[in-house]
């Protein structure tokens, strides 16, 4: 069994990032940042290259390949055709997850009333 996804897939937690790359055309290497982050895909800003077109993205001595799903002037969004499971971006991104989940607590915890029913209101 394979991890490939199916181009309209989209069943991965974004996670928002800061992460300083380098993406490669058919002709020319440009930096961008990727911005938003997920085994599936990423947005990166200050990079923009035609839609459906396919690049490479050198992060950490390594390259992630990538298809061009959209774009703007200023940025792009690009889908991975295969999950990422290990190497420098999905360490970024667990790392990232982390930071994240250590930092929000758990949601309506800290809302608590400290009474129950209507008694309290009086």
């Amino acid at each position: 069994m394979t991890n490939f996804r199916t181009p309209t897939a989209r069943g991965h937690k974004r996670t928002p990032v800061s992460i300083e790359v380098m993406v490669n055309g058919v002709l020319n290497f440009i930096d961008g940042r990727i911005c938003d982050l997920s085994e599936g895909g990423a947005r990166i800003d200050g990079a923009s290259m035609p839609a459906r077109s396919r690049c490479e993205i050198h992060y950490g001595g390594e390259v992630t390949y990538a298809i061009v799903m959209w774009s703007e002037f200023d940025r792009m969004g690009v889908r991975f055709p295969y999950d990422l499971t290990h190497g420098a971006l999905h360490k970024a991104l667990q790392s990232a997850r982390q930071t994240v989940s250590a930092a929000t607590p758990p949601p309506f915890l800290t809302h608590r009333p400290t009474i129950f029913g209507r008694r309290g209101l009086n």
